[in-house]
């Protein structure tokens, strides 16, 4: 009887201990609190170099939570356009994809697609903001993300407080990036000689040209639009206009939002992209897109135009 206590007092015990492991949850993401931060002023962007490849984080096809993702042989000419999120003091010190320690005071991103390392431009199309950033990590998994922004490239974009951000990535070349900068920095050099000829207070201002123009900015492929980026999310496109419509017609009775037919010309072939949207928010389409998912329609992703 007395051995029966016991087992029974030993059984209470491990589910309360078991219990207790069940409910502890693993620390909040977030920037990092006052004690934590270091007095340091914001980093420089980062500057496009040549890097081999990594040797960890590059398999050809990866599958994280039951979804495959495929890494590009190369990042060149590639620009996506979409929702960026930023990662924290969570993560701060683990080791990112390429077994580098994720630093969330550094200029870096993650990305599910582009060969470790790439060097992106990142352009929040909100108030045309812009950083460069090496990405050396994989993520984001969520499924409206397109990249995942250390914690110091979030506060350079303005978008630590909203959690999300609207954003163009567009890969950069080292070696056409070095040109760009070369051809700045002469053209802002032959620009302080001539004012230096005319006055010599002119001079420490041609300097901080020259280093804003450091930067590589190709004007003609960032387009901000007056009234702001739109948010849609596109549920599928057809080449035949008739099945387009079907598919309005019946997402039309859902109550999810307007739907559009939005007609394009691509590889010579007119497409026709069925579309939910404009979407207020970033939380609108989160919320689109789980109702989609919840109806059985998993043909969906976010864009931004």
């Amino acid at each position: 009887m007395q051995h029966s206590h016991h087992l029974a007092l030993w059984i209470l015990v491990l589910f309360a201990f078991t219990a207790c492991s069940s409910l502890r949850k693993e620390p909040q993401d977030g920037p990092p609190s006052v004690v934590d931060r270091p007095e340091r002023s914001l980093p420089a962007d980062q500057v496009p170099r040549i890097e081999p490849l990594s040797k960890y984080g590059n398999p050809s096809s990866y599958v994280v939570f039951g979804k495959t993702y495929h890494t590009l042989l190369s990042s060149q000419g590639f620009v996506q356009r979409g929702i960026a999120s930023w990662y924290g003091k969570k993560f701060h010190g683990r080791l990112t994809s390429s077994r580098e320690p994720y630093d969330m005071y550094a200029m870096t991103a993650a990305h599910t697609q582009l060969p470790l390392p790439t060097y992106v431009q990142v352009t929040n199309l909100k108030n045309g903001k812009q950083v460069v950033l090496r990405v050396n990590d994989r993520g984001p998994f969520h499924g409206n993300r397109v990249i995942d922004l250390s914690y110091t490239a979030a506060m350079k974009l303005d978008i630590v407080k909203e959690g999300t951000g609207l954003v163009e990535v567009r890969a950069l070349d080292p070696r056409n990036y070095r040109l760009a900068q070369n051809r700045m920095v002469n053209s802002s050099g032959n620009a302080s000689v001539k004012a230096e000829s005319a006055t010599t207070v002119a001079e420490p201002e041609s300097k901080v040209i020259a280093e804003q123009q450091a930067t590589y900015v190709d004007d003609s492929a960032i387009t901000i639009s007056a009234r702001g980026p739109q948010v849609y999310v596109q549920v599928g496109a057809f080449g035949e206009r008739e099945n387009a419509n079907q598919l309005k017609n019946q997402l039309s009775g859902l109550n999810l939002g307007e739907v559009t037919i939005s007609s394009v010309v691509k590889n010579a072939k007119q497409l026709h992209r069925v579309r939910i949207g404009p979407l207020a928010t970033v939380r609108s389409a989160d919320d689109t897109v789980a109702e989609l998912t919840a109806m059985g329609m998993s043909d969906h992703r976010v864009v931004i135009e």
